[in-house]
């Protein structure tokens, strides 16, 4: 870039996007890899759920610990289905006689 004006414009979009709260570093990985990582990149720099998951499954694969007992009673408290009282009752049968 030999162009002052365009120097300046790249200053003015970093300090932009520092103001945002993103930081620009340089990772090296494999060619195969590129888009993977971009996509990565580009979902974790939204906001929302959809990023908090991905950055907690991205910290417990790269952690390489098992998981927390109890993941699964959180996310059925998450489910929609919380206080629709459901009747699940089933009744019950003695089955079936069978003659070996």
């Amino acid at each position: 870039m030999s162009n002052a004006a365009q120097k300046r414009a790249l200053q003015n979009y970093r300090a932009r996007l520092t103001q945002r709260g993103f930081t620009r570093f340089e990772v090296t990985a494999l060619d195969a890899d590129r888009e993977l990582i971009r996509t990565l990149a580009r979902r974790l720099a939204e906001e929302g759920p959809e990023a908090e998951q991905v950055r907690a499954a991205v910290k417990t694969a790269v952690a390489g610990e098992p998981p927390r007992p109890g993941n699964i009673l959180t996310a059925l408290r998450r489910s929609p289905l919380v206080g629709a009282d459901l009747d699940l009752s089933r009744p019950r049968e003695e089955g079936r006689k069978v003659d070996l």
